[in-house]
């Protein structure tokens, strides 16, 4: 039986924002989740699942990508199987990025921005943003398998000013 901290087993990690005014370039975020090895967990992801992608195994799958906002509830969903993710793999790091396709943005400019992570009806986080609102990416969580094979979520917000193909190359480092 999994509870808040300990022996995760399915995870769904969901994105909001609202539309940019009409005008005005759209308002782009991607949910990004880079799956690491138990022998380098802090070295390069063995993979990256993003917009128009999955893991290898099917076990990290992205439900539903907005390039809008548009719409109620949620806008972008990933789901993590951490109880099918082979025993190779002992870390993941999920995070958000903002697509700068119309110029620079942060979170501070996207209104109503906010992530949550739940498992089953249990919600684990839920965060506005508010802290990294001058980043244009930002680790939101990190899942780690312990000793005994159970996954564990340790909130990690970390903002970063970088595009999308930088964000994948910082999001796993070790804070300095």
């Amino acid at each position: 039986m999994s509870s808040l901290n300990k022996g995760l087993k399915k995870v769904e990690v969901a994105l909001k924002w609202d539309p940019s005014p009409a005008g005005e370039p759209i308002n782009d975020l991607d949910i990004i989740a880079a799956t690491y090895s138990t022998e380098a967990p802090y070295g390069k992801p063995v993979y990256l699942v993003h917009f128009g992608s999955r893991s290898p195994d099917g076990t990290i799958i992205l439900n539903r990508d907005s390039q809008t906002g548009q719409g109620f509830g949620m806008d972008e969903v990933m789901t993590l199987e951490f109880d099918r993710l082979a025993e190779t793999y002992g870390r993941v790091v999920v995070g958000v990025v903002i697509q700068q396709g119309g110029g620079h943005k942060a979170f501070g400019d996207v209104p109503n921005t906010a992530v949550q992570i739940q498992e089953r009806y249990t919600k684990l986080v839920e965060y506005d943003f508010s802290t990294v609102a001058a980043a244009t990416a930002a680790t939101i969580a990190e899942f780690t398998r312990d000793e005994a094979g159970e996954w564990e979520l340790r909130e990690t917000i970390r903002g970063f000013d970088t595009d999308p193909a930088g964000f994948a190359e910082l999001m796993g480092q070790r804070p300095v």
